[in-house]
């Protein structure tokens, strides 16, 4: 198998305020938008991210149609994490989780913070140290 890309596909109450959200603080670009459907592109990551509409016919299968905004994290790797901090909290996002450090084996780690959107999803950014 030779896989040639992929997404990741969040169903949402609101797509179009999840998607918002990326645009204008994280630099996604739209791709698509329909009634119910709104998806993002992160050139510079290779990443798509797609939001549903909670209750869209085409979420399947239907037991895990539901809102996603508990028991997920969306982690984006960036080079700056107090750089993005500074900019998001002077932008007024709501921050979830201040910038820590979570120790890996060795010296190795992450430093990252988290915030939340308009659906509640929770988005992390973080820099590998």
């Amino acid at each position: 198998m030779n896989v040639l890309g992929g997404a990741i596909m969040v169903n949402v109450p609101d797509p179009d305020a999840s998607a918002d959200f990326l645009i204008t603080h994280l630099g996604f670009t739209d791709t698509l938008s329909d009634d119910g459907l709104a998806v993002v592109f992160s050139a510079e990551a290779g990443l798509h991210i797609a939001f549903l509409r909670v209750g869209a016919p085409d979420f399947i299968p239907e037991s895990i149609a539901g809102p996603l905004n508990q028991g997920m994290i969306i982690v984006l790797v960036i080079d700056d994490v107090d750089t993005e901090y500074t900019r998001l909290r002077q932008a007024e996002v709501e921050i979830v989780t201040p910038p820590v450090f979570s120790k890996w084996e060795g010296n190795s780690g992450e430093r990252y913070f988290q915030m939340r959107d308009p659906n509640g999803l929770i988005i992390r950014l973080t820099e590998w140290v």
